[in-house]
C-alpha cells in the first residue's frame, strides 16, 4: 500500500498564517486516510520564495505538499480533499 507524503511548510509566514493549524492534520484525517497518509513539517519549504509566489506570499501562505503538489493557502479540508481525490 503506498502512503502519501504530505509536507507541512512550518516557516514563520505559513505558521503566522495558519500553518501552525495544519499541524493538527493527522487528528483530523478520516480513519480511511490515516493508514495511508504520512504527515511531516518541514522549517521552510522555499515556496514563498520561487518566482511564481514571490512577493505574495501572504496572499498564498500557508503552504502544503500532497505527493509534491504545491497546496496554496492550505487548510485542513483541502489537504483532506487533495488526498481524496488521489486515493479516487
Amino acid at each position: 500500500m503506498k502512503k502519501h507524503k504530505v509536507t507541512i511548510c512550518t516557516g514563520t509566514a505559513c505558521f503566522v498564517m495558519g500553518g501552525s493549524e495544519l499541524l493538527l492534520l493527522e487528528e483530523e484525517l478520516p480513519d480511511d486516510l490515516k493508514a495511508v497518509t504520512e504527515i511531516e513539517g518541514s522549517p521552510c519549504s522555499g515556496i514563498c520564495n520561487r518566482s511564481e509566489y514571490s512577493g505574495a506570499q501572504a496572499d498564498h501562505a500557508p503552504f502544503a505538499q500532497v505527493d509534491g503538489k504545491i497546496i496554496e493557502q492550505a487548510s485542513v479540508q483541502k489537504i483532506i480533499e487533495c488526498l481524496r481525490s488521489l486515493e479516487g
